[in-house]
């Protein structure tokens, strides 16, 4: 039986979390001696791992790191981490060093600064692996390379490299010396494969896992939406973060009520961001508009009973929640953007358009100005989310 460790950042409710979730359904007991490790152990998907998979985590928080609450806690525990295995002290020469390499591109990313530390300050493993994987870059992929014995390494890519801030320099090469390296769409591995050409060879192409059986019974279960709101409905899904540029989505959402267009704007999800967003919403006339509902641990009643799915981001790898939207036959607008434009053919099973509010706007109200059209691009929908699963472990085997 081979032993194989996974290695995740955190464990929230976002679309790496829940991939790695049905991935991790593949690697039966019965062939596998599973652990889990979450890097800076928090999250609310815990409750979701399978039964058989070791948790090796010892102070676990089942809390949301997107919360309030959550994020006071995650806070508190990234300062104490600082200070464990003298993380901080012995990395104040490479922060110094990409800090300085930030300011010269005119950008800090201080968390792809504080994963070096986070990884160097977690846990002490003695076991070994015959398959170590790193589910996410940064930390995870840090921390197998840098603490974990494994006679194969593996890790994953779930975000346009260069757009999220990565850097060789940032890195230190890691890449190099994993034996595969996965990304979730062929836009990431032709971003990555421009960085790092010596690993084109050995990166493959390892599109995310959903359980598309679970969503459709899922979407039939009590929930969505409680209003009694009767016009047109229009639903994003997603973390309240920068990547995912919902003060456009507001600005769009103002312009469609002062042309008259009758629709209501509901998002699901949390973030740092909701009180900056609650305040532009309100500063706008629109709280009846465009709704911030949170993280709903059941989605799937609302994609069903929207007008339109709207993804209008700054990047993306490969979005689960355009992949859930497809699966339920949703009619979709997305942003032409790196992962997004990979999962939407322009005019036959939704549409793209530019990250502004003016084009977010217009295409909206075309699309709501045509059910006929709709009801085509959400048909053609489900027949594009296709099985790409196959027989995926195979991936993992090496000579």
């Amino acid at each position: 039986m081979k032993k194989v460790l996974f290695v995740i950042n955190t464990l929230g409710g976002a679309g790496a979390e829940k991939a790695l979730l049905e991935l991790l359904k593949r690697f039966t007991p019965d062939r596998y001696e599973v652990d889990l490790y979450v890097l800076l152990e928090q999250g609310e998907l815990i409750s979701q791992v399978p039964g058989y998979v070791n948790i090796l985590n010892r102070d676990y928080t089942a809390e949301s790191v997107l919360s309030a609450e959550g994020k006071k806690k995650l806070n508190k525990k990234v300062f104490m981490r600082l200070f464990t295995h003298g993380a901080l002290f012995k990395n104040i020469p490479y922060l110094i060093k990409n800090a300085v390499a930030m300011l010269g591109r005119k950008k800090i990313y201080a968390d792809k600064l504080l994963w070096r530390v986070m990884s160097d300050s977690g846990m002490k493993l003695n076991k070994s692996y015959d398959m170590a994987v790193a589910y996410l870059e940064g930390g995870a992929t840090y921390f197998v390379h840098d603490h974990v014995k494994a006679r194969k390494k593996f890790t994953f890519l779930h975000v346009d490299y260069k757009y999220a801030g990565y850097t060789r320099e940032l890195d230190r090469d890691c890449y190099l010396d994993f034996d595969r390296i996965f990304t979730v769409s062929g836009e990431v591995k032709s971003v990555f494969d421009s960085v790092y050409p010596e690993c084109r060879n050995k990166t493959f192409i390892f599109h995310n896992l959903i359980d598309r059986e679970e969503i459709y019974r899922k979407s039939e279960l009590p929930g969505g939406f409680s209003d009694t709101y009767t016009r047109k409905r229009i639903l994003t899904v997603g973390r309240l973060t920068a990547q995912k540029a919902y003060e456009v989505a507001v600005d769009a959402m103002k312009l469609l009520k002062d042309q008259g267009i009758k629709a209501r704007w509901y998002v699901l999800g949390e973030g740092e961001l909701r009180n900056k967003l609650q305040q532009k919403i309100d500063s706008l006339g629109l709280k009846e508009d465009f709704l911030l509902l949170g993280a709903k641990e059941n989605p799937y009643p609302y994609y069903k009973q929207c007008d339109l799915y709207v993804h209008a981001t700054r990047f993306e790898g490969k979005s689960i929640a355009i992949q859930e939207a497809q699966v339920l036959g949703c009619t979709i607008l997305v942003s032409d953007c790196s992962g997004n434009r990979e999962q939407v053919e322009n005019g036959t099973d939704g549409i793209l358009c530019q990250l502004s509010p003016e084009d977010i706007s217009r295409k909206i109200a075309e699309l709501l100005g045509n059910e006929e059209k709709c009801r085509e691009y959400g048909k053609k929908a489900t027949v594009r989310i296709s099985d790409e699963q196959g027989d995926i472990l195979k991936l993992f085997e090496i000579a």
